[in-house]
């Protein structure tokens, strides 16, 4: 019998991917209209409910989450499916090193301590409730990730630009590794405990590794520029994302990366996508041209 998922935020990254995940596997896919505001009877017969809703660019965190985790419980609660959540590395605050589900939680800002409490919501729900813990976000599609947003910016410039020094270490999820992987947990999810926190380990390189690789592809020698943090602290005052962003300056200069033992244990044999095409994902299609590109000499990371 086909089993069906509901995906909230089908539009987003996670959503949309998500969505292309499970119809590929056989399911049957149903999408949530914020229109309709029925969440309870948009997942009448569901057997899996993704959750990918976030509010747009960190906005009034401290009410929206709550009030989105209150509807998924309700919803999953009414029609007895299983929650997948997109976990972040928020709840660990600034801890170097590997994380996994053993890592404290002793988040350091207010989105740490606001997924923490969203996550005490679902454990203690009657909800079955996967987290599936991921780093930074990369969406071949660039739909609002990290790559689009920060890192590949100003590509066509011939710049790449680091949140922080360009040799530290950081994780990054792959969407459609993590919708792949989603959908296997859920094939699996009368196995798992009524909540499972599972650590996905995706991919880590630093922005020196990235530079290197886009530039051997694109035959040309790509700057690392420095993120103007200043300008964050600047209008920080008036503009609500030059705020939220600067909160998670410390993520960028804390060298990490997920543990894999308890997803290897869980997915053995799952493959995820070769590093370099991770990388080169972020790569807007058509920005620099390999036959037209030159490799100039010269210094190739720049401090602003």
């Amino acid at each position: 019998m086909k089993q069906t998922v509901l995906i909230l935020g089908g539009s987003g990254k996670i959503g949309s991917c998500a969505a292309d995940a499970f119809w590929d596997a056989g399911w049957e896919v149903r999408h949530y209209d914020r229109k309709t505001g029925d969440m309870v009877g948009a997942a009448a017969g569901a057997d899996v409910i993704v959750n990918g809703l976030n509010p747009p660019a960190y906005h009034d965190w401290e009410r929206t989450i709550p009030e989105i985790t209150a509807q998924v419980i309700a919803a999953a609660k009414a029609s007895g499916a299983t929650v997948i959540i997109p976990g972040n590395i928020y709840n660990y605050g600034d801890q170097p090193g590997v994380l996994d589900e053993n890592t404290p939680q002793i988040a350091t800002t207010k989105k740490g301590r606001v997924r923490i409490k969203m996550e005490e919501s679902y454990r203690a729900s009657s909800v079955q409730t996967i987290v599936l813990r991921a780093g930074n976000f990369i969406d071949p599609a660039g739909n609002g990730d990290i790559m689009s947003m920060l890192i590949m910016r100003d590509i066509k410039k011939g710049k790449i630009t680091a949140a922080a020094d360009p040799d530290i270490l950081q994780t990054y999820a792959y969407v459609p590794d993590w919708a792949r992987a989603a959908v296997k947990l859920a094939e699996t999810r009368k196995t798992l405990a009524m909540f499972e926190d599972i650590p996905f380990p995706g991919q880590a390189f630093t922005t020196a590794d990235l530079q290197r690789c886009v530039s051997d592809h694109v035959r040309r020698d790509l700057k690392i520029n420095r993120f103007p943090w200043w300008i964050m602290t600047l209008l920080s005052p008036v503009w609500e994302l030059a705020r939220e962003m600067r909160e998670m300056r410390y993520l960028y200069a804390m060298p990490h990366r997920i543990g894999a033992e308890k997803f290897n244990r869980l997915l053995p044999g799952f493959e995820p996508t070769d590093l370099e095409d991770v990388m080169l994902a972020g790569l807007p299609p058509g920005d620099i041209d390999p036959n037209d590109a030159v490799r100039p000499s010269g210094q190739t990371i720049v401090a602003n």
